[in-house]
């Protein structure tokens, strides 16, 4: 093979690698309807509400922010800013299985009676124990206010909302070589990026010894 041709292969290889690479599995992320039967202190009520969980990566933990984008329950009477105060579990399965409790601010503002109470982003940390793809799906919900406690459980057995391939801080994922570990799409890319990276080094000393060995056979 000529020295063109030797130096053209050696140049499309480092480019399609990234190309390759791109196509590695993201985080799976979902919008959930999830369907609440709640059990208040005026008899039951419920509702659906569209549920969505992100998680971002802190070190060797994650930290999920669990969103309602519907209201799941009313009040016979008004709330007053600051009087009601939500917490929610979310249940782990895969390779994990388990809860993270999450819990978020009172509300900022009035809420008027007998209209849905508009819950806020709920968030709390993840730590994985050990490696693999884990779901995350809504739990029960609880909303403390005014002295009584309203429980609300999914009643419609919802799918996760979240989907993570996590690797435990410092460990190997299954026994094997370790891995980067990824969040989601935005990570995904970090990682791919430099593993691009490193492919297009590697190519580059492809040519620049296919360079000198062909400068050598030319002298």
């Amino acid at each position: 093979m000529s020295y063109r041709k030797r130096t053209a292969l050696a140049l499309a290889a480092a480019m399609a690698a990234p190309a390759v690479l791109l196509t590695a599995p993201a985080a799976h992320a979902a919008v959930v309807d999830v369907d609440y039967e709640c059990r208040t202190p005026i008899g039951p009520k419920g509702a659906v509400s569209p549920i969505d969980i992100k998680a971002v990566r802190n070190g060797g933990a994650y930290t999920l922010t669990m969103s309602f984008q519907k209201g799941v329950s009313s009040s016979p009477v008004e709330l007053g800013k600051g009087a009601m105060n939500p917490s929610a579990v979310i249940e782990l399965g895969g390779a994990e299985t388990g809860e993270v409790r999450v819990s978020g601010p009172p509300n900022a503002a009035a809420v008027p009676a007998e209209t849905p109470i508009k819950i806020n982003d709920l968030s709390g940390t993840y730590t994985p124990k050990k490696s693999g793809k884990v779901t995350f799906t809504a739990g029960v919900l609880t909303i403390k206010a005014l002295g009584t406690t309203t429980t609300c459980t999914p009643k419609n057995s919802p799918r996760p909302s979240l989907e993570l391939d996590v690797t435990v801080a410092g460990g190997a994922k299954g026994g094997g070589p370790s891995e980067l570990p990824r969040t989601g799409p935005l990570d995904s890319a970090t990682a791919l990026g430099t593993l691009g990276g490193t492919v297009l080094l590697t190519g580059a000393a492809g040519v620049l010894w296919l360079t000198r060995r062909g400068g050598r056979t030319a002298g």
